[in-house]
């Protein structure tokens, strides 16, 4: 699982349909984190932030993680980050200290991962162990402060025995004035002879009502049945003490979990009774059963997130077997009936899989279409109370835009953070226009678009603005210009990550003492083109001129005879691999292809790295990446042609199309 969040965590590149997979990591209870070489937190999920107690992203990032952990633990902390650097998969618990000084136990799994930079940093899971280990304490000092109880009880029976001679007394008088054990005698028949007060604070009856009677009397009726007591007696009288848990009866009726020890009483040779001690622990009972409870949830959230990428498989095999067959059934309509009520068994599948998606990320990622003049309008409040009175906001809005499908949450976001950096560009004042036009893809030749409309959402300000090395490296995580205590680096790489995950791209202008300009790029929403008073001519998709040999690799045996199939139906001649190494030995043997379909994550070696192998031979093939997870490895090839699992048939040739497209483009 580490390995897929550490895509899921780190990539920028991802579909838009996919994106309901970032939320994975963003809302797990358990803290996920990034940590570069040298210590500094690369990246946090919200989980991570509310335990060190952090009010935002921005007001961490970059910060050295062993300063919050707990002195003590520091070196050890550090021992074991250089460790994981180094490799290896390191495990271990440790303390922090909150920014709002809060302490807490943690237990965290680290791995590995290679950073943008290529450094080698640590990709976490971390959760909050301080309930339990809070339990854990609280039983353990309750058993110490019994222990003491007894030890200091038993130093007094023995000082007092040795003072006055009277050791039956004293012990008598101990075994009295232990109030959380109920400590009595029985005879040799299992009747009660003694009685303490804590087994009357414990069991409810008073030494009068009890006395004389059987023990048996705190046991359940099925246990009576069952001869439990009797059997317990036994026990001790064979091996001289009998230990065990179970439910045990008060006066009331109530029922309590009981821990018991019955130990046979000799005098000499001759067993002359039994001395039983009972504890109620139906608290520490609970209480382990809570931690159960919860390390069963945490191990279901997991694995419902992991289960994604199997179920993809299945629903890839089973719904791309029967669009084949619907293409080849007779003109039956009972059979294209069955068929088509198969297919909306698979699509209920898939809906399944994307209910336990969001059980494991506690709740569900919607986009939605979004009316840009709509949300730039309602934010204009916002956007003012934001920046400095000595600074003034203008809008420019284009009337009848398009809508774009985003996540509004997220857009917003992107959309403040533009205008919170170009505040920051101007400390002494100055003027900051937001606006939005639709443009073609065409239009902007410097911009690397696919063709069609886009929404352009842009942030001007007449500030600081870049030279030409601050703006080549201003995209990347965690660079920033600002001081420190001021920037995390974060905002144009997150901004820049939303729009490719939508389809779109950031452009960023920018000259030394002239300002800056940041665009973001969506794509227009098809379904509201025609409304755009200048809209373009769409171009037709890519078509295959000719018949292709392919290359198809997976290691689902099922998936890929589905691909084959797929691709055969298609027109083109494949030829399949069962593993990544598999297809490198096939490319290395002198066969030549037009394009190869490959699965990414497989065992041994994934997609990403197969194809990096296969450009080495061959820089200009097509390849395809199709994948059930939104996100790549950080340095993936972004001249892959991205394919969603599971996929259709019109999905795949529109993949093959683009690939083909790609390559004589």
């Amino acid at each position: 699982m580490l390995k897929e969040l550490a895509e899921v965590f780190t990539c920028r590149g991802r579909r838009e349909g996919d994106r309901f997979l970032e939320s994975i990591v963003e809302e797990t209870p358990e803290c996920i984190k990034i940590v570069a070489p040298d210590g500094g937190l690369v990246r946090m999920n919200a989980a991570g932030l509310r335990m060190i107690e952090a009010d935002s992203w921005t007001s961490v990032a970059g910060a050295p993680m062993p300063d919050l952990i707990a002195e003590e633990h520091r070196a050890t902390w550090l021992h074991n980050h250089a460790r994981v650097c180094a490799g290896e998969k390191v495990s271990w618990q440790f303390d922090i200290v909150g920014l709002g000084g809060t302490r807490r136990n943690m237990e965290t799994h680290a791995v590995p991962i290679e950073l943008d930079d290529g450094r080698i940093g640590q990709l976490a899971i971390t959760r909050d162990i301080t309930d339990r280990r809070k339990v854990e304490v609280e039983l353990q000092q309750a058993n110490d402060r019994l222990d003491q109880l007894v030890r200091e009880r038993t130093r007094e029976l023995e000082e007092t025995a040795t003072r006055l001679g009277e050791s039956e007394r004293n012990f008598a008088l101990l075994v009295k004035s232990v109030t959380d054990y109920a400590i009595f005698m029985l005879d040799l028949d299992g009747n009660v002879v003694s009685w303490n007060e804590g087994a009357q604070k414990i069991k409810g009856y008073s030494a009068c009502e009890i006395i004389g009677h059987h023990f048996s009397k705190f046991y359940t009726e099925e246990d009576k049945v069952a001869r439990l007591p009797w059997n317990a007696l036994a026990t001790a009288r064979e091996d001289g003490r009998f230990e065990n848990e179970g439910w045990r009866v008060r006066k009331d009726g109530t029922r309590f979990w009981a821990s018991v020890i019955i130990d046979a009483i000799r005098d000499g040779d001759k067993m002359i009774g039994f001395a039983k001690v009972t504890r109620d622990i139906t608290e520490k009972r609970a209480a382990e059963q809570r931690l159960r409870q919860a390390e069963r949830l945490e191990a279901v959230g997991h694995f419902t997130g992991g289960a994604a990428h199997d179920f993809n498989n299945l629903l890839m095999a089973i719904s791309g077997s029967l669009e084949m067959l619907r293409k080849r059934l007779p003109d039956d309509q009972r059979s294209r009936a069955l068929l088509d009520n198969a297919m909306q068994g698979a699509k209920r599948g898939a809906a399944l899989t994307q209910r336990m998606l969001a059980f494991a990320r506690r709740q569900e990622l919607k986009s939605e279409s979004i009316d840009i003049g709509t949300m730039l309008a309602g934010m204009a409040d916002l956007l003012v109370q934001s920046i400095n009175p000595s600074i003034t906001l203008d809008m420019d809005v284009a009337r009848d835009l398009p809508r774009v499908v985003a996540d509004q949450g997220q857009l917003e976001n992107a959309v403040l953070n533009l205008v919170l950096n170009a505040r920051d560009a101007m400390p002494l004042g100055g003027n900051i226009k937001v606006g939005a036009h639709a443009q073609s893809a065409s239009t902007d030749p410097d911009v690397d678009l696919a063709p069609g409309k886009y929404i352009c959402i842009f942030v001007k300000d007449d500030g600081e603005g870049m030279d030409p090395d601050t703006l080549s490296h201003v995209r990347e995580p965690f660079y920033t210009t600002k001081g420190v205590g001021r920037g995390t680096g974060l905002g144009l790489s997150m901004v820049d990550g939303l729009a490719a995950q939508s389809g779109g791209r950031l452009a960023i202008e920018s000259e030394k003492g002239r300002g800056t300009i940041v665009t973001l790029y969506l794509p227009a929403d098809h379904s509201e083109l025609a409304s755009v008073t200048d809209s373009v001519e769409t171009e037709p998709e890519p078509q295959l001129s000719r018949k292709q040999r392919v290359l198809a690799v997976d290691d689902d045996a099922l998936v890929l005879m589905n691909t084959v199939a797929m691709l055969e139906d298609l027109g083109h001649e494949v030829v399949e691999a069962h593993s990544a190494s598999r297809a490198l030995e096939i490319a290395q043997s002198g066969e030549r292809f037009d394009l190869v379909v490959t699965d990414q994550a497989m065992p041994g070696m994934t997609g990403v790295q197969l194809a990096k192998m296969l450009r080495e031979c061959s820089p200009m093939l097509p390849i395809i990446l199709a994948t059930g997870y939104a996100q790549l490895p950080p340095g993936s090839d972004a001249t892959l042609v991205r394919l969603a699992k599971p996929f259709t048939l019109k999905q795949l040739a529109e993949s093959v199309a683009a690939a083909a497209h790609q390559r004589h483009a």
